[in-house]
């Protein structure tokens, strides 16, 4: 051969160079403005696997890249639902189940939705709790944006390598409080991921309008910082300024990328932050806090239902909780503000009915010097009281309720306790994963002879006892944040107010159907009138 032609014969010829990449263009026009049948199917958003009809094969280039037949998303379903009852292990399950939405995104939400009952504990608590914990051994392709002390001064270009411009909701930890699991770093990533996919299952809102991210600013979990396997910064947690900093660039440029009207939901952020970033960021930004105000709405929810079979008014009844942090003292502060629009009594009267123990007992009031600032509000005139059980015996309280992120600390003696005072006493185990439970549901009943009315947050198996079968409740945030951030971001909304909280409480315990119409102001997603958008 001479002359250097190399070229193949046949074909049609490139006459406008388009088919090619050069120096002055390096990037094939074609691959940008036509998506190849190939690169569709490894696009999640719009991959439909065997569902593609035969029009659809054609026109997207799809023809000897599928088997030749089709299958309904219906046939998918079973056939995916079939697999995954045959996991024995939930994080089996869970792997799986990610590994659907990272390839077919339409199939994924299909799943979850027609299957919520069964699956909202594989991709939420407990599961994803396991998930977290082993993250870095079961990590294969990131799913949402990281953003890490090595990036600080440039979050703004981070936020802008995320391809998906229109973003509505995002859900954003620093990992340092991971459930009842304590840090867990960077491999916290696994909450933001499940609340969004709820966000998008129960409320509604778009996959692509969601964002998670986790901020690494280290971690404190020796165990993490020598395995091998951790995808996060190895090396101590940042606190003080050089934390204030690089999270105040984080928010002012997700104001400037996304606008006044994303909605900032925090999550897992340890006490002492949670309070702070609350405070600071809630009169700039549209921001929620899960932990301290969902939390709060969910189990206020639960409490308005329970007093149909309690009797009475929330004033009428009294509250201990073990656990004096961010979901202890946003409950308890939700609870005295409902009580002040019921009665139109001083917040400051109605907190002298709930009562909080912390690590070192009873919050009274010659503790309140020491106390941290949230903790203060709740410390009333009372001698020291060390253990829970005697709490329960000196205040004696109508309602107990765990928050406390430390299992089995509702024991017999305590629960017997209740159960002396109370012909039903309401017990509310609301720490997760279930390992962190303070009691079971088989424990309550048991315990209370059967006189109970028990929640927890994560879910427990209906417990047969005295020939009654009794369905535990579910205290789980799930049935309040999709739906109440559908609300906030449906009505244009730019700040969260403790009146939107209380509007979403009321909606869920609704009696009649014909009370829709003040459900769906509230915008508050309830199992009983579940609606998707």
């Amino acid at each position: 051969m001479d002359g250097g032609d190399y070229s193949v014969a046949g074909g049609v010829e490139d006459v406008y160079g388009e088919d090619a990449a050069s120096m002055d263009q390096p990037v094939t026009p074609w691959t940008v403005s036509v998506a190849s049948g190939y690169s569709l199917m490894r696009d999640p958003r719009h991959n439909k696997g065997l569902a593609f009809t035969e029009k659809e094969r054609d026109a997207h280039y799809l023809r000897g890249l599928l088997p030749p037949v089709v299958l309904t998303q219906e046939l998918q379903e079973k056939k995916l639902m079939h697999n995954l009852r045959q996991y024995q292990v939930p994080l089996q399950r869970y792997m799986a189940l990610m590994d659907l939405q990272e390839r077919n995104e339409r199939l994924f939400y299909k799943l979850l939705v027609d299957n919520v009952e069964e699956l909202l504990p594989v991709v939420y608590t407990p599961t994803v709790g396991e998930a977290c914990q082993k993250y870095g051994s079961i990590f294969r392709r990131p799913q949402g944006l990281y953003v890490s002390l090595k990036e600080k001064g440039k979050i703004l270009e981070v936020l802008k390598n995320w391809p998906q411009r229109s973003v509505q909701v995002i859900v954003v930890t620093d990992g340092e409080r991971i459930l009842g699991l304590g840090d867990l770093g960077c491999q916290g990533m696994g909450i933001p991921v499940g609340k969004l996919s709820l966000y998008t299952a129960l409320g509604g809102v778009r996959p692509s309008a969601c964002l998670p991210i986790t901020i690494d600013v280290g971690t404190n979990n020796e165990k993490l910082l020598n395995d091998e396997f951790y995808i996060g910064l190895r090396q101590r947690r940042a606190t003080g300024q050089e934390y204030a900093e690089l999270l105040h660039e984080f928010m002012s440029a997700v104001k400037q990328n996304y606008g006044e009207k994303v909605l900032i939901q925090f999550e897992d952020f340890a006490n002492h932050n949670a309070f702070e970033l609350l405070a600071r960021y809630s009169s700039s930004h549209l921001v929620f806090n899960d932990d301290i105000q969902g939390t709060a709405s969910v189990v206020l929810a639960g409490l308005l239902a329970a007093l149909r079979l309690l009797g009475g008014t929330l004033a009428d009844h009294r509250f201990l909780f073990l656990g004096a942090g961010e979901a202890g003292t946003g409950i308890a502060e939700l609870i005295a503000l409902e009580m002040s629009k019921q009665t139109g009594n001083p917040i400051e009267e109605n907190r002298k009915k709930i009562w909080l123990v912390d690590s070192r007992g009873l919050i009274v009031d010659s503790r309140k010097e020491s106390l941290q600032h949230f903790k203060k509000p709740w410390a009333h005139e009372h001698e020291p009281v060390k253990e829970l059980v005697d709490a329960v015996k000196a205040i004696k309280p109508t309602v107990l309720i765990g928050t406390s992120g430390v299992g089995k600390q509702f024991t017999k003696e305590v629960v017997e306790a209740m159960a002396a005072l109370n012909e039903k006493p309401l017990i509310m185990a609301l720490s997760n994963p279930t390992s962190q439970a303070e009691c079971t549901a088989e424990e309550a009943y048991t315990w209370s002879e059967g006189r109970a009315i028990f929640a927890s947050g994560s879910p427990f198996d209906p417990f047969e006892y005295d020939g009654k079968v009794f369905v535990p409740g579910q205290a789980n945030n799930a049935y309040i944040f999709p739906g109440f951030g559908l609300g906030v971001k449906i009505s244009g909304a730019i700040r969260v107010h403790d009146d939107m909280l209380l509007a979403a409480c009321l909606a869920s315990h609704l009696p009649q159907p014909k009370d829709l119409v003040k459900y769906a102001e509230s915008c508050m997603y309830s199992p009983k009138y579940r609606t998707y958008r």
